[in-house]
């Protein structure tokens, strides 16, 4: 079984493809990977064309799996895939899901800044686009023809233990987004020309580049207002074997030229500290004093999955099961256990080792970085960030 669908289709199928080329449609290769419905969006008169046709899409590109979820089974969730880089058949689908009332909750963006936030060094970032609708959503407003989905649908849903409401995009919180990393593939030509180059703080942050009528560009505008805050042209967090992590150093100058001082840091001290503070995201070790150091919920993911290396606890690079868990029955043997940091003589990363296993933490230094960021003379939404050097740190 390998989950993939070989519809033959026999006869003369000269009209269908007089059709599809009417809309731009070539009958070529994997049609979600290029298609753009836009003009054939425009042809669905009424509600009840832009249901079949939406139902068609959700047959054969919708995912009804119960991984499909906020947070929890409680919000279950529709994912159309999408694969390629086809932004504008994204955004068309979503403004026709907009159309019938049926608002997508999110739109996971197949961009670097999305599926490669901590790692700018990761190349198998390229993980195709996902838009989510709440089954609540989507069985209003939707609908499905292969009673299978359907099935799929009822089964998750009797997971939730009331109904999800979804809030137009326009009128939605944007909520502060987490620190995402300057990816080196930003500039890909995989990427349409009017996305390229550019760093994207939150889903909706492309809506507003893209020039959807539904994003909410005044906190869009807002967050990109401090930008500062939320770019890290170096690492956010990098995961390694002590060799991986020597490689990255020895490749960048940058890193590569510092002058490193070890320091031996004990874990349970560490762990105090994460839990002292109150959000769990703003206290930093090795602080300076211009709002500057190593922010210490990433140094404790580091910590986190070092320990899990060692133990033999990881899936990839994700440690399994929860911080706190992990680090209470390390800590338990080995109370007195210590990370190894190497400071280096400038605000470029830090590298924690136990064992064989290392982990770069790059600074939080928004000062600095508010240097690098500029906006596109040709989109104002659109903002791109610059390479650091050394002469921004000195």
């Amino acid at each position: 079984m390998t989950g993939e669908w070989n519809i033959l289709c026999e006869g003369d199928l000269a009209s269908l493809k007089t059709d599809l080329a009417k809309y731009g449609i070539e009958c070529e290769g994997e049609l979600r990977k290029s298609a753009n419905i836009e003009s054939l969006v425009a042809d669905l008169v009424d509600d009840n064309l832009k249901r079949r046709f939406i139902a068609g899409l959700a047959d054969t590109i919708g995912s009804t799996k119960q991984s499909h979820r906020r947070f929890s089974d409680v919000k279950q969730m529709i994912s159309f895939e999408i694969s390629g880089f086809s932004y504008k058949f994204v955004c068309s689908l979503c403004k026709l899901l907009h159309s019938i009332k049926c608002y997508p909750d999110q739109i996971l963006w197949n961009h670097p800044n999305f599926h490669s936030a901590s790692n700018p060094y990761y190349k198998r970032w390229k993980k195709n686009f996902k838009l989510r609708v709440y089954l609540d959503q989507y069985d209003k407003f939707g609908a499905f023809a292969f009673t299978s989905k359907a099935e799929s649908a009822v089964q998750n849903r009797q997971l939730e233990s009331k109904e999800n409401v979804a809030i137009p995009c326009e009128k939605r919180l944007v909520s502060n987004p987490s620190v995402s990393c300057v990816h080196c593939d930003e500039g890909s030509p995989l990427l349409p020309e009017n996305i390229r180059d550019g760093h994207y703080l939150h889903n909706r942050h492309v809506c507003a580049v893209m020039g959807c009528e539904y994003a909410p560009y005044d906190q869009v505008k807002s967050l990109i207002d401090e930008a500062e805050k939320y770019i890290n042209p170096f690492p956010v967090l990098v995961k390694g074997t002590v060799t991986e992590i020597e490689d990255v150093i020895r490749e960048i100058p940058l890193y590569g030229g510092r002058n490193y001082i070890e320091h031996n840091l004990p874990i349970s001290w560490v762990y105090e500290q994460y839990k002292n503070d109150s959000n769990n995201s703003n206290d930093m070790l090795f602080q300076t004093g211009n709002n500057a150091g190593y922010p210490i919920n990433q140094i404790m993911r580091a910590i986190t999955y070092l320990i899990a290396a060692t133990l033999g606890r990881l899936k990839g690079q994700r440690p399994k099961g929860a911080m706190s868990d992990i680090l209470r029955t390390y800590l338990y043997s080995s109370p007195c256990a210590t990370v190894k940091v190497l400071k280096p003589d400038l605000l470029t990363p830090i590298v924690l080792s136990i064992g064989s296993y290392s982990a770069l933490v790059g600074p939080y230094n928004p000062s600095v970085y508010k240097k690098l960021i500029h906006k596109s003379p040709n989109n104002k939404y659109k903002i791109i960030a610059d390479q650091i050097t050394e002469e921004h740190l000195v």
